[in-house]
Formats: structure tokens, C-alpha cells, sequence
């Protein structure tokens, strides 16, 4: 019976989690959205600026990436609108905020392709201290939204890393 009280005594969002819980998650979803901010700009710049052997082949890939960035972004935003709380939504805020900084005139392709590692890892890093949280709070939504982001970026580090390994 004690359990049952505890559960009145907290405050529901209108999804039905704790509020506290959802404005932790959002927190962290909001931090994620300004590092995929700056790396969609500075994959965007790599695939507009590449140049040399591999320009075709990467110049698509990076075009893939960015794209795929940019559904991310736009679902994480949508995530933290459906956690009752608001998407940060300025450069301004993205730069000072993101872990992952602006990196611009990037003409090599394995520099480009480093750097992206190196920001993925900083990405991974951050959707797993969101799937501790939403398994913490019992959302199922947003531990679904980023659990397929981590199996989805984990096999593109090891090809990438793979890449720059010939």
C-alpha cells in the first residue's frame, strides 16, 4: 500500500512520468540536441569542402550523415515537446552548450572522418546517460528513440574506424 501512496504523492506529466524525472530527461535530450546541432553544421562542411581520391565516395557518405543528423535533430526536439518541455533552438545556445565544437575548412578526408569519430563518442556518451535516465523514469519513448541511435552509430564507428585503418 506504501508503494501506491508514494506513486499518488508524485507529480504525472501528461504522459503519465514524473515530472522531475521528465525534466531531467529533457535536460539531457536538450544538451544532446545542441551537439547534434554542431556536428549536422560540421558534417555539412566537410561535405561541401572535401577534396581529393575519395571526394565522390566521402562526399556522398557525409551526405548521408548530415542527412540522418538531421532527422535526429528533429526527433529529439519532438522527444523533449512530448516530455512537456521546450527544445533549445538557437546557434547561439548550441555553440556555447555543445561539447562538440565548430570545426570549419576541413578538407581532408581522414581529418574529416577523425573528427567524426571523435564526435561520435562524445554522442554515445550522452545517449547512454539518457538510457539510464529514461530507464530510471520508466519512458519507454524516448529509451526506444535512442537505444536505435546507439546501435545505428555504433556500427558506423566501426566502419569508419574501419576505413581509416587502410
Amino acid at each position: 500500500m506504501k508503494d501506491k501512496t508514494k506513486k499518488a504523492t508524485k507529480t504525472l506529466n501528461v504522459i503519465g512520468l514524473d515530472a522531475k524525472k521528465c525534466q531531467q530527461l529533457a535536460d539531457n535530450l536538450n544538451d544532446l540536441l545542441t551537439n547534434y546541432q554542431v556536428f549536422y553544421m560540421n558534417v555539412r562542411g566537410y561535405h561541401w569542402n572535401i577534396k581529393g581520391e575519395k571526394f565522390f565516395e566521402l562526399h556522398l557518405k557525409f551526405e548521408e550523415l548530415y542527412t540522418d543528423a538531421l532527422l535526429k535533430i528533429d526527433e529529439i526536439a519532438e522527444r523533449i515537446l512530448t516530455l512537456g518541455h521546450t527544445p533549445v533552438h538557437s546557434y547561439t545556445e548550441y555553440l556555447k552548450k555543445s561539447a562538440i565544437k565548430e570545426k570549419t575548412n576541413v578538407t581532408d578526408g581522414k581529418e574529416a572522418l577523425a573528427q567524426i569519430l571523435e564526435n561520435f563518442k562524445i554522442i554515445l556518451t550522452k545517449e547512454r546517460e539518457i538510457l539510464s535516465l529514461s530507464a530510471e523514469a520508466d519512458d519507454e519513448g524516448t529509451n526506444s528513440l535512442i537505444s536505435d541511435y546507439v546501435s545505428q552509430q555504433e556500427k558506423l564507428v566501426w566502419m569508419y574506424s574501419a576505413y581509416l585503418s587502410s
